[in-house]
């Protein structure tokens, strides 16, 4: 595989991630999964970030998913490692403590759309499409998709996407809820800097406690998941940060926070 089909940069305080593997329209190869894992494992040595963002190269595809040459003569031992690797590569960019934006800019096809869902934010091209066509190759979405599209847009709708293997486009998918924002492919790479940038004026331990909140939450009755959400808001209260933002609103000025 190219060393480099899997490319990092960054942009001040955002990391953009790229998958760059265009003449397989982006598809995941186990070395490239391998290789976002590292990344994101590696982010949590980085307090510098603010923001993360996952694309794909050209204008073609986002992802299109787990290259299906390199799993067609799998078995079942096999399969459980392939889902168990997918899943937990998607539980590391949804766990993240620092926004993952996903700009999706064509193609998000199985295992690419559950990459997408996995991310917390989420900016489509116009020409982006969607879908969890698992099914017609006579298995299930296997990296979080039946979990996290349910939980997006809700059961029914959910099913009636994987039961069919329709694809979904930007705009059905605005209304579905499945994506913040359309905008035009020319844009969107500047849309979601633009977002990440947003994102990093404010306070990075208020946002962190943020995701923590919703993600921990989704899984917890809801007296469990206010009491998380009071407890996190309490422990802000020992950041410096706190008192920078509620000092800087008493006086109209624009706060510096520290993450601190």
């Amino acid at each position: 595989m190219d060393s480099q089909a899997v490319v990092q940069e960054q942009i001040e305080s955002t990391a953009i991630i790229r998958l760059t593997r265009p003449d397989k329209l982006n598809a995941l190869s186990p070395e490239m999964m391998a290789t976002v894992s590292d990344l994101f494992s590696s982010f949590r040595q980085r307090p510098e970030l603010r923001a993360i963002i996952l694309t794909g190269s050209g204008d073609k595809a986002f992802c299109s998913g787990t290259d299906i040459a390199e799993i067609a003569e799998d078995r079942e031992r096999r399969a459980r490692e392939i889902s168990e690797r997918g899943q937990a590569l998607c539980n590391l960019i949804e766990n993240c403590s620092v926004p993952v934006i996903a700009a999706i800019n064509g193609i998000a096809a199985g295992g690419g759309c559950e990459l997408a869902l996995a991310c917390h934010l989420r900016l489509a091209a116009d020409s982006a499409q969607f879908s969890l066509p698992e099914t017609k190759l006579g298995v299930l979405p296997a990296y979080g998709g039946t979990q996290r599209l349910a939980r997006e847009i809700g059961e029914a709708r959910a099913l009636e996407i994987m039961l069919t293997g329709r694809t979904v486009g930007a705009g059905e998918a605005l209304q579905l809820g499945l994506v913040n924002r359309v905008t035009s492919g020319a844009k969107l790479l500047n849309e979601a800097t633009a977002l990440a940038h947003e994102i990093a004026q404010l306070a990075p331990l208020a946002i962190r406690a943020c995701l923590q909140a919703v993600i921990e939450g989704q899984s917890l009755p809801l007296d469990e998941g206010l009491a998380l959400e009071t407890k996190l808001f309490s422990s802000l209260f020992e950041t410096s940060d706190v008192r920078e933002g509620t000092r800087a609103f008493l006086e109209k000025r624009k706060p510096v926070f520290k993450g601190a």
